[in-house]
């Protein structure tokens, strides 16, 4: 179970703007992507949240582009979750680009767990919170991915 989770993206045709470079839009969807492969990673896909009638909702989204990125390119998200409370968590992301590792966005989500059908703030079941380990830092995620040698 990957406390820090990467996946690999191949920047593609719908995701460029007018500017020519990857649209600001795709990342918010690439951080919901990441966080929900990582979940599913740790035992936690889509069917079992419905399955507990709870899940996460977005608070709010902080996203600072580093550099531009373009047709063609490789990337890679990766995330962790940085902190857990009763009722929410905070996730970081961070994206770079394949060839050179130069980190081209950093971001954190703000998560609310919910009760699915009152869509209410809900506490957090400890089946979940164990299935996440906290990464409290960049630096210390920096370091656990060794052999992926990170340029910020």
């Amino acid at each position: 179970m990957p406390r820090i989770f990467t996946l690999d993206i191949a920047i593609t045709e719908p995701d460029i703007d007018i500017q020519g470079h990857v649209n600001n839009t795709r990342y918010v969807a690439w951080m919901q992507d990441v966080a929900v492969a990582h979940s599913a990673a740790q035992g936690w896909p889509m069917t079992r949240y419905v399955e507990e009638g709870a899940g996460w909702v977005v608070r709010q989204h902080t996203i600072t582009y580093k550099r531009p990125c373009f047709l063609g390119e490789r990337i890679t998200a990766c995330t962790w979750i940085s902190s857990f409370a009763h009722r929410q968590s905070a996730r970081k992301y961070l994206f770079w680009r394949a060839a050179d590792r130069v980190v081209l966005a950093e971001a954190e989500t703000q998560w609310v767990f919910i009760n699915l059908s009152t869509g209410r703030p809900f506490k957090v079941p400890d089946t979940l919170r164990d299935a996440f380990e906290v990464v409290e830092d960049a630096g210390e995620a920096l370091k656990v991915l060794e052999g992926q040698r990170v340029l910020l």
